[in-house]
């Protein structure tokens, strides 16, 4: 077991939560299923209560803890993309999948985990500084889905 695990809750679909992240992203895989050994407040004997999981490298467990507790915005997977094509993917595969477009390159998806799907195009302008950042950053502030060719023609100026 890693040292530091990200734990997300959920309220108890972990499980195809885990299946769906490493169908979806590459370096992701699902690893060992935890059945709760006893009843619990919300959830039985013999019911998947954890399940071990990686999402792009990055280790996780899901905690099948029950309604209390919802996700939000204050926590969100960042997920590099490399050129358009990436990026529909991964964004259509989060929406298009029970999910939800918002704002920025940013989506939920159908359990309420925020992903950031970004364009290293936009982060390089970002960075850059000066004219060029103030350009792509007016310019993805119009976007649901980042528009990289959008981008690029910002930087430019």
């Amino acid at each position: 077991m890693p040292k530091n695990t990200i734990c997300l809750w959920f309220d108890k679909d972990a499980e195809a939560a885990a299946r769906f992240y490493a169908a979806t992203f590459p370096d992701s895989a699902v690893g060992e299923t935890t059945r709760a050994p006893g009843d619990y407040p919300d959830g039985k004997q013999g019911e998947v209560l954890v399940v071990g999981f990686t999402v792009a490298g990055v280790p996780c467990i899901g905690l099948n803890g029950g309604p209390t507790f919802k996700h939000n915005e204050a926590f969100s997977f960042q997920i590099s993309t490399e050129d358009q094509e990436e990026t529909d993917r991964y964004w259509n595969a989060i929406v298009g999948n029970g999910g939800q477009e918002s704002e920025c390159g940013w989506c939920k998806d159908k359990w309420g985990i925020s992903w950031q799907i970004t364009p290293r195009v936009l982060m390089e302008a970002l960075v850059a500084g000066g004219g060029e950042a103030k350009r792509a950053f007016d310019a993805m502030m119009t976007m649901k889905k980042i528009d990289v060719a959008a981008i690029e023609a910002a930087r430019r100026g």
